[in-house]
């Protein structure tokens, strides 16, 4: 059992998907940062010097200047700029996801065919080998190759 676990975990494709993951889990982080800290903090300017991460709704009644004094209270809030934040997030991710898939898309169309390794016979249309002087199906006499 031990030896049909390490087998599928070398396999190229296991390897292939964790790699992934990990470039994944990097890429994650750049893109929070870009949200977070240069994309988020121009938008709130513009829309009034607002920071959309410190953006809530208060549910329990009471007041708080900051989302940090309502969780440090225990109070139930509606975070809805860290939403703003996750969607800006989401959105940029899967971008830059979509541009990824669309560059390999395009190398795996890029890539040439491989060289022919078969003919047609012109008398019966059947596929032999393009070094063949007689066809096996139909045994007529080709052309040699040049």
């Amino acid at each position: 059992m031990l030896k049909e676990f390490r087998e599928f975990a070398l396999k190229g494709n296991v390897i292939d998907l964790a790699v992934g993951i990990i470039i994944g889990a990097a890429l994650n982080k750049v893109v929070q940062s870009l949200v977070n800290d240069i994309i988020m903090p121009p938008v709130g300017l513009l829309v009034g010097k607002v920071d959309f991460s410190s953006l809530f709704v208060n549910l329990s009644g009471n007041a708080y200047e900051t989302l940090a004094e309502a969780k440090k209270a225990g109070a139930a809030t509606i975070n809805f700029g860290l939403f703003i934040n996750t969607i800006v997030d989401f959105t940029i991710m899967a971008i830059v996801v979509f541009l990824m898939v669309r560059q390999i898309n395009r190398l795996r169309r890029e890539q040439a065919p491989p060289p022919a390794t078969t003919k047609e016979c012109p008398f019966c249309l059947s596929k032999i080998p393009l070094a063949a002087t007689r066809c096996p199906q139909c045994t007529s006499t080709l052309e040699c190759p040049s």
